[in-house]
């Protein structure tokens, strides 16, 4: 079994609590991405998109995807962001409306 396959994953209960910021520049905490580049221009789409996919992956509460996930970004970036398919499901499954913007 893999990880990915085994760790949980945080779901939002809504995707309209997701206020995080749009654009600008945004810095993680070390507990949502320890790598040397935890600084993301969001305005850059390659950036935001990578952004998005550790925040997804690794966040600990709701309140870590409120903070840094904005709702309608999330929306645009869906269809490219590179994702475990078991939380891919999981976000899908709670919020249909992702699955049809791919």
């Amino acid at each position: 079994m893999r990880y990915a396959d085994s760790r949980a994953y945080v779901v939002p209960e809504s995707l309209d609590g997701l206020t995080g910021p749009a654009s600008g520049v945004v810095e993680l905490p070390p507990h949502l991405d320890w790598s040397e580049q935890h600084v993301y221009d969001l305005d850059d789409p390659a950036q935001a998109g990578l952004m998005y996919e550790r925040v997804i992956r690794e966040a600990a509460s709701p309140r870590d995807l409120a903070t840094y996930l904005n709702a309608e970004r999330l929306a645009r970036l869906w269809n490219r962001l590179h994702l475990p398919a078991r939380v891919r499901r999981q976000w899908e499954s709670a919020f249909p409306t992702l699955a049809r913007t791919a």
